[in-house]
């Protein structure tokens, strides 16, 4: 099977990479990874550069996220099953018009794969932003708004990409972190990688 491994830094997926250049891994896949640099932009110049001169059966997007939901734990492997882009719309003085409601185009975009492991883990929603949330009045406005579980920088770029090239497309996200006013000090960013690498090497063991 031919998979592309889409992620913001090597760093987040750099364990993974090394099991998938084991013997076990490579007699059944051929794994390319992408690496985008961070943000919504980056990710879909890569992606368009990509697909436009390889094919893939599936590609998976992997990182870690933050997280509204406080029934996720730190640490904390997920499945997106949905991601929008929270910010593309216009303001109409307090509330927001998505481009939806403005005619112009789709906001939220579905995961397109689906596999009997991925039954142990959370589904959730996903919102993909240009600034990551850090204030409190915006977390709330937000959370009223989109009801998300989680926000990245890359994960509905991804999904428009794979979308657009009718390419089936999953991605899984680690949280590092709650969203809440910038607290660095509560980070578990290394915890976050380590459980995704794990969750990818028994993902790719059973596909």
């Amino acid at each position: 099977m031919k998979l592309l491994l889409v992620a913001a830094t090597s760093f987040e997926v750099k364990d993974f990479i090394s099991y998938c250049n084991s013997p076990e891994v490579e007699r059944e896949h051929q794994v390319d990874l992408l690496v985008t640099g961070v943000g919504m932009v980056a990710t879909a110049f890569s992606m368009g550069r990509a697909l436009a001169s390889r094919d893939f059966d599936l590609a998976i997007n992997a990182g870690i996220a933050g997280s509204f939901n406080r029934d996720l734990k730190i640490g904390e492997t997920v499945v997106v099953k949905e991601d929008r882009f929270a910010e593309l719309g216009a303001e109409n003085n307090d509330d927001f018009l998505s481009i939806d409601e403005l005619g112009f185009g789709t906001s939220s975009y579905k995961s397109s794969f689906s596999h009997s492991f991925l039954n142990s883990l959370s589904g959730v929603s996903g919102i993909t932003v240009n600034k990551v949330h850090g204030r409190q009045s915006s977390i709330e406005s937000t959370i009223k708004l989109l009801k998300p579980d989680i926000e990245s920088m890359e994960g509905a770029a991804f999904f428009y990409a794979c979308k657009e090239v009718n390419l089936p497309a999953l991605q899984l996200r680690s949280i590092s972190n709650y969203v809440e006013p910038r607290n660095k000090d509560s980070w578990q960013i290394p915890l976050a990688v380590t459980n995704l690498n794990a969750t990818l090497n028994g993902f790719i063991r059973q596909l």
